[in-house]
């Protein structure tokens, strides 16, 4: 089975077919089979609203089931800022250097034992049936003092778990304990229920 993921993000894309596969479910951009997926407006007041609105979106518009997943970082220092906002927390979309930035110094001075975060994983499968499936993924831990490591994307080089950042895990040690992992294990739990 063949599902359309409503994002053009490669690293969203290679987590989710890395996970999937095991299924028998072969994840695909639109641009990998030849077509255009249009943009949507991601005006959700949560992560499960705008993962839905965008699976929902794709797939209407490519006939076939859809995946989509809306993820962020939750600082309750912040008061849950940056949450459904992460992507653009420092004015740009996807701009993770500046966002890094934004957050160090919005942390600057906090102790450790206050700079507690979790990342938020909402994902959305919609089948062309209307059968939809909608799933919460959570990882919990603490925002470092500066960058640590190459890996991953997003806040990765600053989120700590059990003392190391994202940025040091390996793609299986991240699967492992991470939302985006948490929230696709829960997924294919349903998914088994119906394919």
């Amino acid at each position: 089975m063949t599902f359309i993921l409503a994002s053009n993000n490669k690293k969203k894309l290679i987590e989710m077919q890395r996970i999937l596969s095991p299924l028998g479910i072969d994840v695909v951009t639109a641009k990998m089979i030849g077509k255009t997926l249009t943009d949507v407006v991601e005006d959700g007041e949560t992560f499960e609203e705008n993962a839905q609105k965008k699976a929902r979106h794709a797939c209407a518009e490519m006939g076939m089931p859809a995946i989509a997943d809306d993820s962020g970082l939750c600082v309750d220092y912040l008061d849950g800022a940056p949450g459904i906002y992460s992507a653009r927390f420092s004015g740009g979309h996807g701009d993770d250097e500046a966002n890094n930035d934004l957050l160090l110094k919005k942390l600057d001075g906090v102790p450790i034992e206050e700079r507690t975060a979790y990342y938020v994983c909402a994902i959305c499968c919609v089948f062309p049936d209307g059968r939809e499936i909608t799933v919460r993924g959570e990882c919990h831990g603490h925002i470092g003092f500066e960058r640590d490591g190459n890996a991953g994307f997003g806040y990765d080089p600053l989120f700590l778990v059990d003392g190391k950042a994202f940025g040091r895990y390996s793609a299986e040690e991240k699967d492992k304990i991470s939302h985006r992992g948490n929230a696709l294990r829960k997924l294919t739990v349903e998914l088994e229920k119906i394919i």
